[in-house]
C-alpha cells in the first residue's frame, strides 16, 4: 500500500472518520497549521541544545498531534476525537510560571534573530498565533471548537516566546527590542 493513493488529486481530502471535503475547507485549514506548528516546533528541538527545552518541546509536540486529530474529526464521525483536557492546558500554564520567575527574562521584547535556536522558536511562535486564529476562525464559522483547543494554542504562544527568551538568557545574548537610544514605554502588562 503506498501514501500515494491519488484520491486527493481532485482537492478533496478525508477527515477523521473518512468523511470528504475541500482541501480549502476552514477544518482543513486548522488542523492543517497545526500540523505545520509541530513541524517547526520539531526543527526547533532539533538544533535547540537546552535538555529542558527538547523534553518540553517533545511533550508539546505530543500533544499536538492530538489537537490536531480533534480539529480534523467532525461531529457527524463515527470515531471519537481525542479531548484536549483543562490539565494539558494547566502544564503549559505551570511551565509559563515556572519561566517567568527566571530572574531577567521579562526584561523587554525581544527582536528576532539574535541567536539560531531563539529564532527558530520565533518562526514557531507565529505558526502557533496563526494555528490560534485559524481555530477561532472555525469557530467562528459555526463547528464547535472545544474551549480547552483555543486556550492551549494561546497559552502555547506565550510559552514558545518564553523558550526564546531562555534560550538567550541563558546564552548570553541581549536581544532587547529597545535600547538607551530606542526606550519607549513597555507595551505588556507582562512587565512590571
Amino acid at each position: 500500500m503506498s501514501i500515494a493513493t491519488t484520491r486527493g488529486d481532485g482537492g478533496q481530502t478525508g477527515l477523521a472518520g473518512g468523511i470528504r471535503v475541500s482541501k480549502a475547507d476552514l477544518r482543513v485549514e486548522s488542523y492543517g497549521s497545526v500540523d505545520e506548528l509541530n513541524t517547526v516546533l520539531g526543527f526547533a528541538r532539533s538544533i535547540c541544545t537546552n535538555k529542558d527545552i527538547c523534553n518540553w518541546t517533545e511533550n508539546i509536540q505530543r500533544t499536538l498531534f492530538r489537537l490536531g486529530s480533534a480539529l480534523a474529526t467532525p461531529p457527524e464521525s463515527k470515531k471519537q476525537p481525542p479531548s484536549i483536557t483543562t490539565e494539558d492546558v494547566d502544564t503549559l500554564t505551570n511551565l509559563v510560571h515556572q519561566i517567568e520567575a527566571t530572574e531577567g527574562i521579562l526584561s523587554d521584547w525581544s527582536l528576532p534573530g539574535a541567536h539560531t535556536e531563539s529564532a527558530a522558536y520565533e518562526v514557531a511562535r507565529t505558526v502557533c498565533r496563526r494555528a490560534e486564529r485559524n481555530a477561532v476562525r472555525l469557530a467562528a464559522s459555526g463547528v464547535e471548537v472545544k474551549p480547552e483547543i483555543l486556550a492551549y494554542l494561546n497559552r502555547l504562544s506565550d510559552l514558545i516566546w518564553l523558550f526564546g527568551r531562555l534560550i538567550e538568557l541563558n546564552a548570553g545574548v541581549d536581544a532587547r527590542l529597545r535600547t538607551e537610544a530606542t526606550s519607549g514605554p513597555k507595551w505588556s502588562r507582562a512587565w512590571k
